[in-house]
């Protein structure tokens, strides 16, 4: 498999060198990078490119590896034996009835080959990784209610995301490739750009990219804006038709009636506005 840009989506060339690496050996594709550098949209990409259909696993902090593996529904069987002869008592016997399907059985038995999304992974408690070690490296696991172990047809392409919210379990890291998503330079932002705004003036394209970039690197900023942020405000800035002369106008390199859409954070709002000010004071 040869994965590599198309023209939805921009892959550089070592994100393209490690997501043909992970598929040819086989292991788990580790992808950490900021919150809004594509980490999802990579792996349905991924599946795209492959023509393969996608299992999409997002993890919440109260998530449970099991729950990927199947779930159990002892209540609902307990109650259901104790309407009696109202279900006639077919239904309860059968415990697989009561067994819900996680999103790695859904995976294992699919027919065909399917790429795996494990999304922001770092999201649950740090026993999570460790509880999936065995399950990723052999591609089964066994029921206990039942007593079969379910294995994979066809081995899935994992992708697990994370967006460094906690360290990994250094035994979870060692069956994975890694890839770490650096920031877009400004060169694979306009390629990026190109992509959702094909027709964006070369003037207008220059002059906000250069505020955008140099907002990024203000001192003392609490959240840098990400690919996608640049993304809205982009959209914003052709909505509202503005020029190259508009934004450099405006003085603090951004407008502020459009900055929400970069900054989503009050202490980071502040500190535009104090430059804001600081800008129009110097003219």
């Amino acid at each position: 498999m040869i994965f590599q840009s198309t023209d939805s989506y921009v892959v550089p060339d070592d994100l393209a060198v490690a997501v043909n690496a992970a598929v040819t050996l086989e292991r788990p594709l580790l992808v950490k990078g900021e919150p809004g550098t594509g980490k999802t949209e990579l792996a349905r990409q991924v599946a795209a490119s492959l023509g393969l259909p996608m299992v999409e696993w997002n993890i919440k902090s109260t998530t449970k590896a099991q729950q990927g593996l199947y779930e159990y529904d002892a209540v609902s069987r307990l109650r259901d034996s104790q309407l009696g002869a109202g279900l006639g008592g077919e239904r309860v016997s059968d415990v697989r009835n009561y067994i819900r399907k996680g999103k790695l059985w859904q995976a294992f038995e699919a027919m065909g080959k399917t790429v795996l999304l494990i999304d922001e992974i770092d999201k649950a408690d740090i026993e999570f990784p460790n509880d999936l070690l065995q399950e990723l490296d052999r591609m089964e696991f066994h029921v206990y209610e039942t007593g079969e172990t379910i294995r994979a047809r066809h081995r899935p392409v994992v992708i697990i995301t994370s967006n460094n919210e906690k360290e990994l379990p250094d035994a979870f890291l060692r069956r994975c490739f890694f890839h770490y998503i650096r920031f877009p330079d400004p060169d694979t932002m306009r390629a990026i750009v190109a992509v959702h705004f094909p027709h964006i003036k070369e003037g207008l394209l220059t002059t906000a990219l250069t505020q955008f970039y140099e907002l990024r690197e203000t001192p003392g900023l609490k959240k840098k804006p990400s690919t996608s942020e640049v993304l809205d405000w982009l959209k914003l800035l052709l909505a509202e038709d503005l020029t190259p002369e508009d934004l450099k106008r405006d003085g603090a390199s951004l407008l502020p009636k459009l900055h929400g859409a970069l900054l989503k954070n009050e202490q980071d709002v502040h500190l535009f506005e104090r430059l804001a000010f600081m800008a129009r004071a110097r003219r």
